[in-house]
């Protein structure tokens, strides 16, 4: 009996193996098909775990030569600190160029306006600021680490995924994709964002980086930290998301499964503390990522998509 339970384990390493392989393939080509038809690309890189899988697929495809490309964030200025430091540390080590677009300058340019910039969310006004940067370097396409199972308007991206001269996207009027043949044809103006992890689900993603034993920022494993219970999330207490009149500051054990602009990013109750714990707890969880984490997503279904419309990534 032990000998088959053995043998049934090994296959199934082996099939995952297998699996992992060919997600990473897939996206190897992606990333190269972009270096060989577009002509001024970027990468946009957040220090999530995302864009940390996308940069160990960038160094399969690229190394030993320099990347084809450069770097993007758009910081909204309201982000994770640990996130922020695990980016500039992991760009230094890279040695890569890191262009960051600031939603701070866009509203000191009145380009992006908010009733009250101290407090205000500002995940949704990187949208300006992300057209602005296209804008002022001229990219023709930005890839990104956006993924189908994350939600339902990104269910509906192509891998190679259209927007007009205006930075819109409309779902209605894409591109097919057959055999693996992607369209980069672009007018001035116009562009395209590239996913090439889009067919990876959260899983995916984790048991890739334990397989690369890829470093992430901290706050992605569990620790101890103050939340707010609110609408059945956990908001994080910070100076952007106090505590409001009659709710309750608990210390809980948790870990963010998304890391993004504070005032929208909640963690989850857990005590899974490295990446196989992680691996195990994201094996079984049947609420998406989003859906458990982020504030601006709960306002309705179609809040995704009206934002990525508009430009959002």
């Amino acid at each position: 009996m032990n000998a088959i339970v053995e043998n049934h384990a090994a296959h199934a390493t082996q099939m995952n193996a297998r699996h992992l392989d060919a997600l990473e393939s897939e996206a190897i080509h992606i990333m190269r098909e972009v270096a060989a038809e577009c002509s001024n690309p970027a990468l946009l890189f957040s220090g999530g775990k995302d864009s940390v899988v996308l940069l160990r697929i960038a160094e399969k495809a690229f190394r030993p030569g320099k990347f084809p490309f450069p770097l993007v964030h758009v910081d909204t200025g309201h982000n994770f600190e640990e996130v922020i430091t695990f980016r500039d540390k992991r760009v230094a080590e890279l040695g890569e160029r890191l262009i960051v677009g600031s939603v701070e300058e866009s509203i000191k340019k009145g380009t992006v306006r908010l009733r009250n910039p101290q407090t205000d969310s500002r995940n949704a006004a990187q949208a300006v600021t992300l057209l602005e940067t296209i804008a002022a370097h001229g990219f023709d396409a930005c890839i990104g680490g956006a993924r189908r199972d994350e939600e339902k308007a990104r269910a509906k991206e192509r891998i190679f995924s259209f927007r007009d001269e205006f930075g819109q996207w409309d779902p209605k009027s894409q591109r097919p994709e057959l055999w693996d043949l992607y369209n980069t044809r672009v007018h001035p103006g116009e562009n395209m964002r590239v996913f090439p992890i889009s067919n990876w689900t959260e899983l995916d993603v984790w048991q890739y980086i334990a397989r690369e034993k890829l470093e992430l920022p901290p706050i992605y494993f569990a620790h101890e930290r103050k939340v707010i219970p609110r609408n059945g999330l956990l908001v994080p207490l910070t100076d952007l998301t106090p505590a409001r009149e009659g709710e309750t500051v608990e210390t809980q054990v948790v870990r963010f499964r998304t890391v993004g602009d504070i005032s929208c990013t909640c963690p989850v109750s857990s005590d899974a503390a490295t990446v196989e714990q992680i691996i195990a707890e994201t094996a079984v969880t049947q609420i998406t990522e989003r859906g458990a984490t982020r504030m601006d997503d709960q306002t309705s279904e179609a809040s995704m998509e009206k934002r990525k419309k508009a430009g959002y990534f």
